[in-house]
């Protein structure tokens, strides 16, 4: 089939019903509920944009296999050129939702290639999983289908693992071997785009101990968003159903986010790529390179992401004249330098690649590292800048129904601004508050704050991976040719 358009991914969609829970009912159809069909209609533009003669060739290429034209997320980099090529087409994607639509489809699809490339690691206990691994990228390419993931095992008790749980099925886990697959009951967190993507990759992310208790935790596979028995439990939804007036981000990227329950999920063996064996699963992101590659795709939409907090508090400057204060200046030019730092962190990683282990050509990890520890701190200081910036304006803003009613007349006359008439100052306001202050806004700082997982856990691992060595060792030998010069005038004077 080669790159879908938008009808085809929504037809997928319809054609695969799933069992989907929000606000007290089950959803018949996701496609026409109102918590998710703008969103879908957001990502079947991404979908229709590879077939944009504007983006065809930034956003597609020939496939090996069939010749068809393929996402470009797909594509296994040989050269730093393939990795620019990705690195762009990454960045066309996220300039459409201005970074606000965190898990589009190029994420997962950026680990099945780098699974695939690598697909070695997970033939280790088992030859059919690595021929897994290798047909499900295949398929996934050629179908272009949209994936979502789960990592993450319920909040219940912190302090112990999985299997020590009051309730051993609370986190997912294998609970029977059959002749045709493996049964998971349990549930896991969290979920995001899980009602409206084609299948879910299930992945440990935390660290499955070596205790034979834990070994049923420890498993990787693939399935459709349509199994039997799989839910989504989503939460309330932040598309508020109003005009792209009153809620320009929540009623168009809308993601939604869902715990994952495995009610007695069959997956057949075909569909396993890592199976009972902690060790491997635990590496699986790190030894395969995933995590880079998905990283890559993750500063481009943070650049996207950065670029528009830097157009919006501009343009909140602008329009209620504020930029000969200096504290004004102060705020932005913390957004521009975010910008160029993070600009820089991925034209490193891209100039810097090199073929990993498996004939890759990956980005340099220590940049990415850097602007994934970086940003979660960088974001919520930008919304913050946002709701400083605009002050009590974010509180005056009437809805399109209050400027086409009645009071439009005062409207005009009392929310006017220097630069601007008063609906478009509102507008802009609107903006702002859905950006800064909303249920959606608010959703995004912490979305942010958590993107990759505990900001505390991830700095940990910096520290553990960068190698630091070459600085200690310059700093010792500083130190040493000091005492060699002091030696050496002490016997001069001596």
């Amino acid at each position: 089939m080669g790159a879908r358009t938008g009808k085809q991914y929504i037809d997928g969609l319809k054609q695969q019903p799933r069992e989907v829970y929000i606000e007290g009912e089950r959803v018949s159809d996701v496609t026409e509920h109102r918590a998710f069909r703008n969103v879908i209609q957001s990502i079947a533009h991404l979908y229709d944009m590879q077939h944009d003669p504007q983006y065809r060739d930034d956003l597609t290429y020939e496939s090996p296999d069939t010749g068809e034209r393929v996402g470009t997320a797909f594509l296994q980099p040989r050269t730093r050129a393939d990795l620019q090529r990705r690195g762009k087409a990454f960045k066309t994607w996220a300039d459409y939702s201005h970074g606000m639509l965190g898990r589009t489809p190029d994420y997962l699809s950026s680990s099945l290639m780098a699974f695939a490339g690598a697909h070695e690691y997970f033939a280790k206990d088992n030859p059919d999983f690595g021929k897994n691994v290798e047909a499900y990228y295949h398929k996934a390419r050629e179908e272009d289908l949209c994936l979502t993931h789960t990592l993450i095992n319920p909040q219940a008790n912190r302090s112990v693992g999985p299997s020590q749980q009051a309730d051993p099925y609370l986190s997912a886990r294998v609970v029977e071997e059959k002749d045709g697959g493996i049964v998971i009951r349990g549930a896991r967190m969290l979920a995001t785009l899980g009602p409206i993507a084609d299948e879910i990759e299930v992945f440990p992310s935390t660290v499955v101990k070596a205790d034979p208790a834990d070994a049923p935790y420890a498993f990787g596979f693939v399935i459709p968003c349509g199994a039997p028995g799989l839910k989504f439990l989503c939460r309330e939804t932040y598309d508020l159903g109003r005009s792209k007036h009153d809620h320009p981000l929540g009623s168009r990227f809308e993601e939604m986010d869902s715990v994952v329950i495995f009610d007695d999920v069959f997956v057949p063996w075909e569909r396993v790529f890592l199976y009972g064996d902690p060790e491997l699963a635990n590496g699986a992101f790190g030894a395969t390179n995933a995590v880079i590659h998905m990283a890559h795709q993750v500063i481009a939409k943070n650049i996207a992401k950065t670029e528009f907090m830097l157009g919006l508090a501009s343009t909140i400057i602008d329009t209620i004249a504020i930029e000969p204060f200096q504290h004004v200046h102060e705020k932005v030019a913390e957004i521009i330098i975010g910008l160029e730092c993070m600009r820089a962190l991925k034209a490193t990683a891209e100039n810097d690649a090199q073929l990993d282990r498996w004939g890759i050509m990956t980005p340099a990890r220590d940049p990415l590292d850097a602007a994934r520890n970086l940003y979660p701190r960088l974001y919520p200081r930008f919304a913050e800048i946002i709701q400083q910036l605009s002050a009590s304006g974010l509180m005056a803003t009437p809805t399109e129904a209050d400027i086409n009613g009645e009071m439009g007349p005062a409207i005009d006359r009392f929310l006017t601004a220097a630069r601007s008439n008063a609906r478009d100052r509102v507008a802009l306001f609107r903006l702002a508050w859905d950006t800064a202050a909303s249920s959606f806004g608010s959703r995004q700082v912490l979305y942010e704050r958590f993107f990759f997982g505990d900001p505390v856990r991830m700095a940990g691992a910096l520290f553990n991976s960068y190698d630091r060595t070459p600085y200690m060792n310059m700093i010792r030998e500083f130190i040493a040719e000091g005492q060699q010069a002091s030696a050496k005038e002490e016997g001069t004077t001596g």
